[in-house]
């Protein structure tokens, strides 16, 4: 077993890598003195992965979208009883989650982590789906699609996607269709299982009042060694530009709302993560409700305390993107194409870039004292290819000439989408 000590040589916090003869990447904080403990048990598997082949398969394999997110819902369900009913029992509280990029299933407690682990590391790995609990799941999932169709935040971010994204499988609900997830069985299902919940694919991460050793002799009772599969995802050929520059659809709102996103080059790992800092600056100076454009914006009324900015990203999309209410977002279009134009032209304030600055890095720092976050942190910093602390040395070595740099070369005018619900008359 290589155990591996990762410390911030910024902050000096410090955390476990241990890849364990499994198979599976375990990464292991002890914060102690806090209270609670928090586990995330995850997969790289997530909406995205639609095609997929291992090195025993000849051809890649295509399934229906949202089937992810159906393995996820079934999975919770075994032979014997409800994952819930079990974890009722020690006090711990369960969930699960699907996103484009991953599935996970975590708990959080403030006692008895070693018997919550061993359930945790227990059901994720037996799998029970009949055709008869699949048919049951199928009603569930779809009144969930049905509802999420309904909802206009839903809708409006998803309608940007669309008109962004060729071919990439981000621009489909991550729970699917009602048609798409009707071609689900439990064969597929196992399929699917059998290829992405195999533990090199896998990745448990735990922070809080625990013991490494511990954790990792509950590991060793329970997980036996896992070949490695070869597994390998691909996606469709997706083009640099966009479908279509602008999205309208109405809808029985109480006030309009917009996103306009930025269609960006993908990269993956470090050289992704740097795009992060630089673009979610960006993101962040250009919504700031203290600088000339947004005062402007607030104090005509085209925007409100709504508007914001964000960035959106994971195997081979990454998209910046500015949201909130108004019943003018054209004119919110115009002025981030102007400010952007202004700030690549003139620069950025030393003083502004370094406000900014300071408050990612403050956010940062603070999460390294919450054990939610940290466990997070980890978990997703290794389904991002990076280590848990490279973000905030990537963030530290930021300067305000990546800012303009990035959005010289990835805010541009033709790779920029509307998306608008408007309010019915």
């Amino acid at each position: 077993m290589n155990k591996e000590i990762i410390t911030s040589p910024r902050t000096g916090d410090s955390c476990i890598h241990v890849k364990h003869k499994s198979g599976l990447d375990i990464y292991i904080c002890e914060m102690q003195g806090f209270n609670s403990i928090e586990a995330l048990f995850g997969t790289k598997y997530g909406s995205v992965n639609t095609m997929f082949k291992t090195a025993a398969d000849k051809d890649y394999t295509t399934v229906p979208e949202g089937i992810a997110h159906f393995l996820e819902h079934k999975l919770f369900e075994n032979e014997d009883c409800g994952v819930f009913e079990l974890y009722a029992k020690t006090g711990a509280s369960c969930n699960a989650f699907t996103t484009f990029d991953k599935t996970c299933y975590t708990f959080s407690c403030s006692k008895n982590y070693e018997e919550n682990l061993k359930i945790l590391l227990d059901f994720v790995r037996k799998p029970y789906f009949t055709d008869e609990n699949v048919d049951k799941e199928m009603g569930i999932i779809e009144q969930e699609i049905k509802m999420t169709n309904d909802n206009p935040e839903w809708l409006v971010f998803f309608n940007m996607l669309s008109g962004m994204y060729h071919s990439h499988p981000v621009k489909i609900d991550i729970a699917g269709t009602v048609e798409s997830i009707s071609h689900i069985d439990a064969d597929l299902l196992y399929r699917c299982y059998n290829t992405f919940y195999d533990l090199n694919n896998m990745v448990l991460s735990i922070a809080g009042n625990i013991s490494a050793d511990k954790v990792l002799e509950i590991c060793d009772s329970c997980l036996s060694p896992c070949a490695d599969k070869g597994l390998e995802t691909v996606f469709p050929d997706e083009p640099d530009d966009i479908v279509k520059p602008e999205i309208r659809e109405k809808q029985p709102v109480g006030a309009s709302i917009f996103h306009l996103g930025y269609k960006c080059t993908a990269k993956n790992g470090l050289e992704r993560l740097k795009d992060i800092a630089a673009a979610s600056t960006a993101s962040a100076l250009l919504s700031d409700p203290a600088l000339p454009m947004c005062e402007r914006l607030l104090k005509e009324e085209i925007i409100n305390s709504t508007f914001g900015g964000e960035v959106f990203y994971g195997d081979n999309y990454f998209t910046v993107i500015f949201s909130g209410e108004s019943d003018k977002p054209e004119i919110i279009r115009e002025a981030l194409f102007e400010e952007i134009d202004r700030l690549v032209s003139e620069g950025i304030r030393e003083k502004d870039f370094q406000r900014i600055k300071k408050s990612s890095y403050g956010m940062m720092i603070l999460e390294l004292n919450n054990v939610e976050s940290v466990a997070n942190m980890m978990l997703n910093a290794h389904i991002d290819d990076v280590g848990p602390y490279d973000a905030i040395e990537v963030l530290s070595a930021l300067t305000s000439d990546d800012v303009i740099d990035y959005m010289r070369r990835e805010l541009r005018r033709d790779r920029c989408v509307l998306s608008i619900i408007e309010k019915e008359a």
